[in-house]
């Protein structure tokens, strides 16, 4: 048990001493004592066993409005802690009481919601959440958010689209917000919004219904007009209808929305340009990409595009000059591998033992880092598996390890 627990419940072992006390003051009799269940708590606190005063502390309090923050407070704790079956006990223990305002009890079936989201009993969460949104205009924005949790974690991709479409700010006709978004958990809703559309276009788009994946990722690209996400699936997504005009039109997007996504762009650049037989306007945008927003995941494909149309010594030649100005592992491995390409025998594999040393060396190296929690990969995540955020995974740039 650790000393923050051991301090919690010291707080509230004497918050309720303090109400029982004020209750005992408004009695008539004019001397009555604590209950028994309270001492009996502090006991257990004494002996260093919080489970058992926490459950004596229950008994103690008595549930009406002036002890209804003490009870959430100690079924937060208790839910916070990992022992969710006892914070669902004391929630339930509040709904018990038909005394309580009907604020209060909306209230209690907030907290009772999120306890069985922490248990995994998303169900009876929905339940709850979607009747507190209906009865409970107070409670309302908080339970939608929480609904709109579980539809992404069950991957309901339309039913969170719907919800997050009723939390986004409504214009009055005053000019100001219809509702109010000031304490709204995380990420600006329509950045949330985005990534629900992006997710329900792949699956479109892995269905092969290109019309409805297309139609979803402009939704996505008017809600989040920076949403680089959108944009290279909709490249992908042009690409794949024949349409390589629109493609670069979506990919070229990219650069304005966040330079360092560039890099992710180019492979799908690169087919729609060799489609349309225009690999020198390729080249010209991937120079000036590189001039712009250097890094080693540009150069080498500047280098590859090179290597394809005017031949591997002046692909050398290049990457030599760029490495002097921006060293690092990547372009390293890369001109061992073209230096490799034109030698034969002991030097061949001299250099073929020196590239896998190198790619060893980038392999335990991440590629991708999330620009709010520092959680860090080696393949892009859309959705960060450390503070589950959208979008805020990107590529690594500007160290020579990379």
């Amino acid at each position: 048990m650790n000393d923050y627990l051991v301090f919690a419940l010291f707080f509230i072992a004497i918050a309720i001493g303090w109400l029982l006390g004020r209750r005992n003051r408004n009695l008539s009799s004019p001397v009555r004592d604590l209950p028994g269940q309270y001492y009996k708590g502090l006991n257990y606190l004494l002996d260093g066993r919080p489970d058992g005063a926490v459950d004596a502390f229950i008994n103690a309090l008595e549930v009406n409005t002036e002890t209804l923050e003490t009870h959430i407070a100690l079924g937060n704790l208790l839910r916070k802690r990992g022992e969710v079956d006892r914070a669902i006990r004391i929630h339930q223990n509040l709904l018990a009481r038909p005394s309580l305002p009907r604020a209060q009890v909306h209230r209690a079936h907030l907290e009772l919601a999120r306890d069985y989201i922490s248990a995994g009993l998303l169900d009876r969460a929905e339940r709850l959440l979607k009747d507190l949104v209906t009865e409970s205009p107070v409670q309302r924005r908080a339970s939608q958010w929480h609904l709109m949790d579980i539809y992404q974690s069950e991957r309901e991709w339309q039913q969170a689209i719907d919800i997050a479409g009723d939390l986004l700010p409504r214009k009055s006709l005053l000019g100001g917000s219809g509702n109010d978004a000031t304490e709204d958990p995380g990420q600006p809703v329509p950045v949330v919004l985005s990534h629900y559309y992006c997710e329900l276009a792949a699956e479109h788009h892995q269905a092969g219904d290109l019309v409805s994946a297309r139609y979803l990722l402009q939704e996505a690209l008017s809600r989040d007009k920076q949403c680089v996400r959108a944009s290279i699936m909709l490249g992908a997504v042009e690409y794949d209808a024949g349409r390589y005009k629109q493609a670069i039109k979506a990919l070229r997007r990219v650069r304005q929305q966040d330079p360092l996504y560039v890099s992710e762009s180019v492979a799908t650049l690169r087919a729609c340009f060799r489609e349309l037989g225009e690999e020198k306007a390729l080249r010209s945008y991937l120079m000036e990409c590189l001039e712009l927003y250097p890094s080693p995941t540009l150069l080498l494909a500047t280098v590859e595009d090179l290597r394809e149309v005017e031949g591997q010594e002046v692909a050398e030649r290049f990457l030599v000059e760029q490495l002097e100005k921006m060293p690092s592992l990547r372009g390293l491995e890369k001109l061992v591998s073209l230096q490799a390409d034109s030698h034969e025998g002991d030097i061949r594999e001299n250099l073929g033992l020196l590239q896998r040393l190198v790619q060893r060396l980038i392999e335990e190296r991440p590629s991708y880092r999330c620009g709010h929690c520092g959680f860090a990969g080696r393949h892009l995540h859309w959705f960060c598996p450390g503070c589950k955020y959208w979008g805020t995974i990107s590529p690594i740039r500007g160290t020579s390890m990379e």
